[in-house]
């Protein structure tokens, strides 16, 4: 299956919708020759309404604080590729938390997206995915270092939610060093 395929196959996806009690919206964004591929956990409500990836409280302290980019540089269809776990919104458990990505979404969709995209760099954001990818290892760990998918440079991003105080406050030198490497790393990529 080609890109074009896949995309538009991905986008009209059902195969949660008993799952969620909703009509489900799949939320991808970029193009197979984007420079970095971002894979986060799930849209959120605000996305699920918006459409757009990163439109919410999240994608604000992603963009403008950690990669300071603007949303022409963000959204440009060549510079990144968007995707998730979880291509739609999940919704709440009783408790009020996002539900868990459906495995089903991620093992028919996300592995065919990242064949069909020829890109330079990996962002993985949250302890969901990265626990997808590199099974074995400690997530923390994974933060302060480089690692590798398919042989391409993967950066491991805590989840930017304004929920996650407490580990910006256990590790500081995530925005005092870790994020400007990786976004110096990331500006050099693009050109920006």
């Amino acid at each position: 299956m080609n890109f074009n395929e896949l995309s538009c196959n991905l986008k009209k996806c059902k195969i949660c919708e008993n799952k969620f009690g909703f009509k489900p919206h799949p939320i991808v964004w970029g193009d197979k020759e984007a420079k970095i591929v971002q894979i986060s956990q799930a849209p959120s409500a605000t996305v699920y309404k918006t459409q757009r990836p990163f439109s919410d409280q999240s994608g604000k302290k992603l963009k403008y604080e950690w990669y300071q980019i603007d949303d022409n540089s963000f959204y440009n269809i060549n510079n990144f590729y968007i995707t998730s776990l979880a291509h739609c919104y999940p919704g709440k458990t009783n408790s009020g938390n996002d539900k868990n990505p459906p495995a089903i979404c991620y093992k028919t969709w996300l592995f065919k997206e990242l064949n069909c995209i020829n890109n330079e760099i990996y962002i993985i954001i949250g302890s969901k995915v990265a626990k997808v990818f590199f099974p074995l290892e400690k997530f923390d760990d994974l933060i302060f270092k480089d690692n590798f998918i398919n042989g391409k440079l993967t950066f491991v991003l805590p989840h930017p939610s304004p929920l996650n105080i407490r580990w910006f406050k256990n590790h500081p030198e995530f925005m005092e060093k870790r994020i400007v490497e990786i976004r110096n790393k990331m500006k050099d990529l693009l050109n920006i």
